[in-house]
C-alpha cells in the first residue's frame, strides 16, 4: 500500500506538474487516511477497501471536530488517489464513487475599504526599505497576485514599459497581470536606487530583497505588512490575502468582468472567483440599510 502512496505521489509531480504545496498536502491528507485503514480496519489492500470503509473514515474525522471543507478536501484527495490507482491497474474499483462531498461553509472573504487601502498605499518613502514596501503594496493591491507569487517574482518578470508583470502561478501556471500606472511609478522609483543599496553587490534575481539582500520571504512580507498597516493607522486585521480580495472586490464593483478577474488572479474555477460577487452584494445591501432613508 504505501508504495502505491509513494507511486501517487510521484505522478503528481512529474505528471500532474502540481507545487511542492499542493503535493504536501495530499501527502498529509493521504498519510492520515491510509494509516486509519491500516490500523483501524486492518485493510492491507486497495481490493478490501469498500465505501463503508470510507464513509467510517469520514465520519471519525466529523467526530473530531474537522469543518465541512477540510472534510470535502480529504475526500477529494481520496478520490483522486483510487482514480489513481484503477489507473495503474492495482484494483478495479473506486470505493469512493457517490459518496456525496460535504457542502463547504462558503465564508465571504474579508476586505478593506477604499479608504483603508489609500492609507496603505500613501505611506511615507524615507529610506530604501520603506521605498521597497511602497513597490510591494501598490504591486499586491494592483495585480491581485499571491504572496507566495509576489516574492518569486524576478526582475525579469517586470515589463514596466508594455505596463504587464509575468507571473508563475499554482501549478507552475504562468500568467500575464496588467500593471496599474501608480504601481509601475512606483517600483520604478524601488529600482532607480533602493533595490541596488540593499541588494549591495549580491546577485539576487529576486525582486523584492530583505535588509541583507536577500530575497524576502513569505513571513517577511507578512511582518512588513503589519508593520506598516499598525504605522499608518489601519485598524482593521490585515494579511497579505486581504489585499487580494480588495483587489477583486473593488473590481467587480466598478463594473470588471468576471472571466478578467478569474484570469488575473489565476483561478482554474470560474467559481472560485464568483464569490467576490456575493462580496460585492451584501457591500451594495450594507450601504442600502445605512443610506436609503426607507431601508
Amino acid at each position: 500500500m504505501w508504495d502505491d502512496f509513494d507511486d501517487f505521489l510521484h505522478y503528481l509531480i512529474v505528471e500532474r506538474g502540481l507545487a511542492d504545496n499542493t503535493v504536501q498536502s495530499y501527502k498529509r491528507d493521504l498519510k492520515q487516511y491510509l494509516i486509519y485503514l491500516e490500523q483501524k480496519e486492518s485493510i492491507r489492500n486497495f481490493d478490501e477497501v469498500t465505501r463503508h470503509h470510507i464513509m467510517q473514515y469520514l465520519y471519525t474525522l466529523n467526530d473530531r471536530g474537522k469543518s465541512a471543507s477540510t472534510i470535502a478536501r480529504l475526500l477529494s484527495s481520496i478520490r483522486l488517489f483510487h482514480q489513481f490507482l484503477i489507473r495503474e491497474k492495482k484494483t478495479d474499483k473506486d470505493p469512493s464513487l457517490h459518496i456525496e462531498t460535504p457542502k463547504k461553509e462558503r465564508k465571504l472573504p474579508k476586505i478593506l475599504s477604499s479608504a483603508d487601502v489609500e492609507k496603505l498605499l500613501e505611506l511615507p518613502v524615507t529610506d530604501p526599505l520603506s521605498a521597497r514596501n511602497k513597490a510591494m503594496l501598490e504591486m499586491l493591491y494592483a495585480t491581485g497576485l499571491r504572496v507566495s507569487e509576489l516574492v518569486s517574482l524576478k526582475v525579469s518578470d517586470l515589463h514596466l514599459t508594455m505596463g504587464f508583470v509575468r507571473c508563475l502561478g499554482k501549478g507552475e501556471k504562468e500568467r500575464i497581470v496588467p500593471l496599474g500606472e501608480m504601481a509601475r511609478e512606483s517600483v520604478k522609483a524601488y529600482l532607480s536606487g533602493p533595490r541596488e543599496s540593499l541588494v549591495n553587490k549580491k546577485e539576487t534575481k529576486e525582486l523584492f530583497v530583505n535588509h541583507h539582500g536577500n530575497a524576502l520571504s513569505r513571513q517577511g512580507f507578512w511582518k512588513v505588512l503589519k508593520a506598516v498597516a499598525k504605522d499608518v493607522g489601519v485598524t482593521e486585521d490585515i494579511t497579505p490575502h486581504t489585499l487580494r480580495h480588495s483587489f477583486a472586490t473593488h473590481l467587480l464593483e466598478n463594473g470588471a468582468d468576471l472571466r478578467a478577474v478569474q484570469e488575473m488572479l489565476g483561478h482554474a474555477d470560474i467559481s472560485t472567483t464568483q464569490i467576490y460577487t456575493h462580496v460585492s452584494k451584501t457591500r451594495l445591501q450594507d450601504v442600502y440599510r445605512s443610506f436609503h432613508p426607507r431601508a
